[in-house]
C-alpha cells in the first residue's frame, strides 16, 4: 500500500542509529512487525490463577530432573 506521511525527522534518525537500516520504508516495516507482535504477546498479567501447582510440586527436583 502507497502511502505519504510526515515522519518526526529527529525520531527517524534515531531509530536508525538503533537499528542499523538505512531506509526508511525498511524501518517503518520492522516498527510496524515489531508492534503487531508486541500487541499479539499475551500479558503476563492475564496468567495469573491459570496454571496452578500442586501443593506436592518440588521445583528443586524438577531442577534435577533430566527427563
Amino acid at each position: 500500500m502507497r502511502t505519504n506521511i510526515v515522519l518526526n525527522d529527529d525520531l527517524v534518525t534515531e531509530a536508525q542509529a538503533l537499528s542499523q537500516i538505512k531506509t526508511k520504508r525498511e524501518l517503518i516495516e520492522v516498527a510496524l512487525q515489531e508492534f503487531v507482535a508486541n500487541r499479539k504477546r499475551l500479558d503476563l498479567r492475564e496468567l495469573r490463577g491459570i496454571n496452578e501447582l500442586s501443593a506436592d510440586y518440588d521445583y528443586k527436583l524438577a531442577r534435577t530432573d533430566s527427563n
